[in-house]
């Protein structure tokens, strides 16, 4: 899953979404340092990862994107996913999407000191052009999709995923609408164990 459904499975904890949020940042074990509900939080992100990586559903996704895009296409299937969290938003949350990512953008600033050196490198960008926000469109997704292309010297052509997402859109929306209802009670049963440890 990438950024907005890791904060919105970290259940509104602070820390926990902290940790949640910059994991990728961090490597093996070093993450011991930090407070241990952000230690929680990376944990929690982890799991995360390695149940979306073994769901049937998502590998359903990927598997329509693989022949253009190769070991690219999950990358694609998040970034997809995230689309449909952040367009059907009021489904999951009370919270409009465009308060709740400006609280998450004041918890990073209010954590700055914490944040992993590639979380405040890229931090300046994700605001300013409201990743998160812009994800709930189409214009939004496909500017991510070409920025992660640059990001691979053009080899991934992710730029083009755009039309694959236009082409195939109540596939993948059907698919990610099933798999995020055993995400999330996933993710809930992980967050309530890790808190009581």
């Amino acid at each position: 899953m990438n950024f907005l459904a890791h904060i919105y499975l970290s259940f509104d904890d602070k820390e926990i979404t902290l940790g949640n949020f910059f994991a990728d940042h961090i490597r093996g074990n070093k993450y011991k340092h930090f407070p241990e509900r952000i230690q929680k939080g990376i944990l929690l992100h982890r799991e995360i990862d390695t149940y979306t990586d073994s769901h049937p559903i998502p590998k359903q996704s990927s598997k329509r994107l693989h022949k253009n895009y190769s070991h690219y296409s999950r990358v694609i299937v998040d970034i997809f996913y995230d689309h449909f969290l952040a367009k059907n938003w009021s489904d999951y949350s009370e919270v409009p999407l465009e308060d709740y990512v400006e609280n998450f953008y004041d918890l990073l600033e209010d954590n700055y000191n914490l944040l992993p050196l590639g979380t405040k490198r890229m931090m300046p960008y994700m605001i300013t052009d409201n990743w998160l926000l812009n994800y709930a469109n189409l214009a939004g997704i496909g500017r991510v999709l070409n920025g992660m292309n640059r990001r691979t010297q053009n080899r991934s052509k992710m730029n083009f995923a755009i039309l694959d997402l236009e082409e195939h859109y109540a596939d993948f929306e059907a698919e990610f609408t099933a798999f995020f209802e055993e995400l999330i009670t996933f993710s809930k049963q992980k967050f309530i164990s890790l808190c009581e440890e």
